[in-house]
């Protein structure tokens, strides 16, 4: 009969979508089942944010391995180092995820990025115990929000070649440039084909994924919806509306990874047989659907019908920037500056600090409560409860107290009531931030990403 029957882990959700995002509590518990006395060399549970890429290309008769890995944190808490007797024993943790900026949780072709709570239990001899939980992150660090709420406005000009004669007028408006998985791009295009040719208005919703390791990049692009209007005849003006929709489970931008990037781009353009198409390119940016609520509220942009106009101010351009260079370039007549975004996320140790929160930071061990148990007694439950936070080490800054002015000092006050015995924690308790630590690496890429046809 096996000692471990049985180790499971569970958190609580925070939320419908059950997603965490900077500076979010997770509590959960960790569930053990003992059938017998059993010596336990180390038990604890651990929450970690890496990303890795991996792809593989072939130079001649050799094939040549890309490969590159960032961890953003990693938290980790021994719960028990002793002998677990027999019964169901549960272990209440709680991991405060760091603050900052790091990367949404995304699955691709050739990379991911990957938040997982893990319980482990380790013994002598014995083929180690794992309990684990993928958990979905959604960044809400996102510069220049209430900017990315305004209208963009494009203008684009062209003299058509050698088989038509004239040029093309194109103005292109779209309501904003952030938006939720489920909504909705709302774009307007006045055309002017003052040209001898027949043209039809196109637009297309596209996702650039780029994976990078060292001085080496593999690019992925991917269509998400592309619609088309009817045919514009010479000599004729024309007012073109689209509603594009993009997919409730589409991921969100990532632009704050350095192997990993995610970018949305919303391309118009008029197909012109034997021309080159005249286009515009918008960037689309996609964020979590709680990030996209309180925005709302936060900001309130210009109107979507102007009165007395068809199209917006240019005042209202104010979230346009040029296209990335991964989309190329165009000759393009953008009306905006550009917001910023950052390209060097850091790395972040573990929580501040300085916790403004109520719950006490997690530089908490754990250990089995006060309770002595038998190891002859029957099948029970035990739950470890959290030890209280004031007896442990806090990680915040310590102050020596102000001076006293120089004065007559107080008379002595004296204290009848008997003093309690101090108390201090088990020695086998332990925590420990892991960041640094270098005898574990990231998972295994083979784990995660089993090796192709393609790439073999």
């Amino acid at each position: 009969m096996p000692a471990i029957r049985s180790l499971t882990l569970v958190y609580d959700a925070l939320n419908e979508d059950r997603t965490f995002s900077e500076g979010d509590l997770i509590a959960g518990k960790v569930t053990l089942a003992v059938e017998k006395p059993t010596a336990v060399q180390s038990f604890f549970v651990k929450v970690k944010g890496d990303a890795q890429v991996r792809w593989t290309t072939r130079s001649g008769n050799h094939n040549q391995t890309h490969s590159a890995s960032r961890r953003y944190f990693k938290l980790k808490h021994f719960f028990i180092e002793t002998v677990l007797p027999q019964g169901v024993h549960v272990y209440n943790f709680r991991f405060t995820i760091p603050s900052g900026t790091m990367p949404s949780s995304f699955k691709g072709t050739h990379g991911k990025i990957v938040y997982i709570l893990e319980a482990k239990l380790l013994r002598s001899w014995k083929v180690d115990k794992t309990a684990d939980k993928v958990i979905i992150f959604r960044s809400k660090s996102i510069p220049h929000l209430q900017s990315l709420m305004l209208q963009q406005v494009a203008v684009k000009d062209k003299e058509l070649g050698i088989f038509s004669s004239g040029k093309v007028h194109m103005k292109v408006t779209v309501d904003k440039t952030a938006y939720a998985p489920g909504e909705t791009v709302l774009v307007v295009a006045k055309i002017n084909n003052n040209s001898s040719s027949d043209m039809i208005p196109k637009v297309r919703l596209s996702q650039v994924i780029v994976y990078s390791a060292r001085s080496s990049s593999k690019h992925e692009s991917i269509t998400i919806n592309k619609l088309a209007s009817q045919n514009i005849g010479p000599r004729s003006e024309k007012e073109v509306r689209w509603a594009v929709k993009i997919p409730t489970n589409q991921e969100p931008t990532i632009k704050n990874c350095e192997i990993i990037s995610v970018e949305y781009s919303l391309k118009v353009y008029l197909d012109i047989s034997f021309a080159f198409d005249p286009e515009v390119t918008f960037p689309v940016i996609i964020i979590p659907p709680n990030v996209a609520s309180s925005s709302q509220g936060a900001f309130s942009g210009p109107s979507w019908a102007p009165h007395n106009s068809d199209f917006p101010p240019a005042a209202a351009s104010a979230a346009c920037y040029p296209p990335s260079p991964h989309r190329g370039q165009g000759a393009q007549a953008y009306l905006a500056p550009s917001p910023f975004y950052s390209d060097n996320p850091t790395n972040y140790a573990g929580p501040s600090t300085i916790n403004p929160s109520p719950v006490a930071p997690m530089a908490w061990g754990f250990y089995p409560g006060t309770s002595s148990l038998s190891s002859s007694s029957s099948s029970f439950t035990v739950v470890h409860p959290l030890p209280n936070p004031e007896r442990f080490h806090s990680t915040a800054p310590t102050f020596p107290p102000n001076p006293s002015p120089p004065g007559p000092s107080a008379p002595p006050v004296l204290d009848l009531a008997p003093s309690a015995p101090s108390y201090e924690p088990p020695s086998y308790t332990s925590t420990t931030n892991f960041l640094s630590q270098s005898d574990e690496p990231p998972p295994a890429y083979s784990l995660i990403f089993p090796p192709s046809a393609k790439d073999e």
